[in-house]
């Protein structure tokens, strides 16, 4: 079995290709918070390229030029130092791996590395025009190199070495210098795929036909290829418009990196992917660059109701209304323009045509609903020990998710006081509440769910940036929950995770648990409507976007900015040893501090904290299971590392069979914890049983947390701090 690390993600994350463009789903907003999905009204056809729109893309950049000036926390002068920083950064986001551009090429484009700020203020494209244009005059050209080079037997005796990280490379001095680099790389990836079958073959129960190095050489270098060529097909469909995003998104990221362009399809993205709910007939798709086919059915919606449509279905036609007639061929499109065809408004219909997995093909009509993606939502399980300990609550909050429209009712707020409710009815004596990888989402919501726990005070400060701090806090002296409280995050805990966090540490009411830090994000963003920058209608729709306009603070007075929130009790974790967070950005804003604000609980005092944390110091030390996960954090640092890889067959043979056995190690590293009971709440069971995919995805969920080694030293800590290490009352 092939464990070791590839470097895909120098070759993958070329952002002007497979992403266009990173959005941080980290945020935290007049809302605090995440992600993506597919949506839009009427797509185009993908094959079809739209013409340039001179006066909409000028009209956009002043927009966005005007937003950043008048709004931004921290605006800069646009300048021929600002120009600089916008240059290279693009030049980051288009060819990371220095795969595309030669020398020559970026010469070319460096004449207008100090007059970006120039071109901005004047609405022109130039040297946008000119990175494309160079672009497409390389896709043909790299499209035949690797053509070339994999259309032939390779030659593995060479003691060659891939670089694959394009930090550590100059521009290619020429083209037969950037074939050499494609070479490489064609090397490395048949030959990892040829190692990994030579592994599943030398095993004992291998049933398939063995083949020879030659046999194996060849047939990887078909897949390769192939891999290759669908790739060369997304890229071929990417308009002008797209190409354009990663643009403006430079110059938006040079102010930081949580301020970005969305365009109207992203935007209703996001809006679905912060709601939990959209319009639609409640199908999960994929891609595989010829095919769009179903992953999954969301129970409760109109697709499950209707009944026909099932996972490994692929979606050949749609049509609009309840016929086929109009139907429109959508093998070979892209994923999110399939999807937006699909979508639509409650109670409009949308007919697909759809092969079934034995070969068969059925016309159906769907009559579109409001979709729940409940999986997105908070949950509870109840934990025990089975030896006559005290009861837990367990509720897990992946998002701080809310529904941001006039008529919205979701709220995680809410629904979190709703699990508290039916964990106080099963008699729970302690609540751990999970952040570990929640990016953050509504500051409104953060807020609200603070106060649960205290009966009232200020819960954080936010500052704009010429106005004196504003404190937000809980006013309902109602305490929802006064009993002991752990919070657990993790590195990738931020925004919106992080002030909760900070909170409930800052008032003394929760121990803090996790790894080392949280992600360090204390900036809090504000969609602006680009259309209320122009009056020429002839321009619209223009987007929207995501604007940094405020920094908050923790009641203390310090900042979660760069610095996170470290917890108290820090637990093993494989990403300890490996620099995530705000600080791996580009352009974050800097860590600073205000004054603090007055405050104080009478709901929870933590007793002898130092306690709690030497005993769970020492389970933790004599713990097999957290011994291997710190030594598998540092063999994930050595991987980070390293970016050099052999492309001779021995000495890759032998590189790879190091990995391997580093691996093994750790094969099978979190078992289920004997002792350790989750259990549904009964209020629960009722939903859960009512359909066999929920059934399924709660089982699997069960079985995940019985091997969490980190909730269940929370679990510990918490019988710690009901039965002898607390005190409960007031100050």
């Amino acid at each position: 079995m092939f464990h070791s690390f590839r470097p895909f993600g120098k070759f993958d994350l070329d952002k002007f290709f497979l992403d266009m463009k990173l959005k941080s789903s980290l945020l935290l907003f007049s809302f605090v918070g995440i992600v993506g999905l597919v949506i839009f009204t009427e797509a185009l056809n993908p094959f079809q390229k739209p013409e340039p729109n001179p006066q909409k893309e000028a009209a956009l950049m002043q927009a966005l030029l005007q937003g950043l000036n008048r709004l931004h926390f921290q605006p800069k002068v646009l300048d021929d130092g600002f120009s600089k920083e916008v240059y290279h950064l693009y030049l980051k986001d288009i060819d990371n791996s220095k795969r595309y551009l030669t020398k020559a090429d970026v010469e070319q484009l460096k004449q207008f590395e100090l007059q970006l700020d120039d071109q901005a203020n004047a609405g022109t494209f130039q040297f946008f025009d000119l990175s494309m244009q160079l672009f497409d005059q390389a896709l043909p050209k790299t499209q035949n190199w690797y053509r070339e080079i994999l259309g032939k037997p390779m030659d593995f005796s060479k003691n060659d070495l891939l670089e694959a990280d394009g930090k550590k490379l100059e521009w290619a001095k020429d083209d037969a210098e950037l074939r050499a680099r494609w070479e490489k790389w064609m090397k490395f990836e048949v030959l990892s795929r040829i190692v990994e079958e030579e592994q599943k073959q030398e095993k004992a129960d291998f049933k398939g036909e063995r083949k020879t190095f030659a046999q194996l050489e060849e047939e990887m270098r078909k897949k390769v290829l192939d891999t290759y060529e669908k790739r060369q097909k997304q890229i071929l469909k990417m308009d002008r418009t797209r190409r354009l995003e990663t643009y403006l998104n430079a110059i938006t990221n040079v102010f930081d990196p949580h301020t970005g362009y969305y365009s109207p399809r992203e935007k209703e993205n996001f809006d679905i992917q912060m709601s939990g709910k959209l319009e639609g007939i409640g199908a999960r798709l994929q891609s595989d660059g010829e095919k769009t086919s179903v992953t999954e059915i969301v129970p409760g919606g109109p697709a499950w109701k209707e009944g026909t449509l099932q996972p490994k279905d692929v979606i050949m036609k749609v049509a609009q209304g309840a016929t086929d007639a109009e139907s429109i061929d959508v093998m070979g499109w892209e994923i999110d323009d399939v999807v937006a065809k699909i979508r639509g408004s409650k109670g409009s219909k949308v007919t697909l045509t759809i092969r079934k997995a034995d070969g068969m093909e059925k016309v159906i009509t769907i009559t579109r609903d409001v979709v729940i993606m409940e999986e997105g939502f908070a949950k509870s399980l109840m934990l025990n020990s089975g030896e006559n300990q005290d009861k837990v609550g367990y509720i897990y909050l992946p998002k701080f998710y809310a529904d941001f429209t006039p008529q919205g009712v979701t709220s995680c707020a809410a629904d979190v006081a709703k699990e508290v409710e039916k964990l106080k009815k099963e008699n729970a004596k302690g609540i751990i509440l999970d952040l570990r990888g929640n990016g953050g989402g509504s500051l409104r919501d953060v807020v609200q769910m603070s106060g649960l726990f205290i009966e009232n005070g200020p819960i954080v400060q936010v500052k704009s940036r010429t106005k004196t701090p504003e404190i937000m806090s809980d006013n309902d002296p109602r305490v929802q929950w006064g009993g002991p409280l752990i919070v657990m995050v993790n590195g990738f805990s931020a925004s919106a995770s992080e002030i909760l966090a900070a909170a409930m540490q800052d008032y003394g009411r929760a121990i803090i648990v996790g790894s080392t830090g949280t992600y360090g994000k204390g900036t809090v963003q504000r969609f602006v409507d680009l259309d209320n920058a122009t009056g020429d209608d002839s321009v619209k729709p223009l987007g929207e976007m995501k604007l940094t306009i405020q920094k908050f603070y923790r009641i203390t007075g310090k900042t979660t900015q760069l610095d996170g929130v470290t917890p108290d009790i820090v637990l093993p974790d494989f990403y300890n040893f490996i620099d995530i967070g705000e600080r791996e950005n580009d352009y974050p804003l800097a860590s600073t501090t205000i004054d603090a604000v007055p405050f104080k609980q009478n709901t929870y005092r933590i007793g002898n904290l130092d306690k709690l944390k030497t005993d769970s110091e020492a389970r933790v030390a004599s713990d097999a299971t957290f011994k291997k996960v710190n030594d598998n954090a540092m063999r994930l640092r050595k991987q980070k590392d390293q970016s050099q890889y052999p492309l001779q067959v021995e000495k890759f043979r032998t590189w790879n069979k190091r990995q391997d056995q580093d691996a093994e190690q750790f094969e099978n590293l979190f078992l289920p914890i004997n002792g350790f009971v989750l259990e549904n709440l009964a209020s629960d069971m009722p939903q859960i049983q009512s359909d066999t995919s929920r059934i399924a995805r709660n089982e699997d969920w069960l079985k995940d947390k019985k091997k969490d080694v980190q909730l269940y030293e929370s679990f510990r800590i918490m019988q710690d701090m009901i039965r002898n290490t607390v005190a409960v009352g007031k100050q």
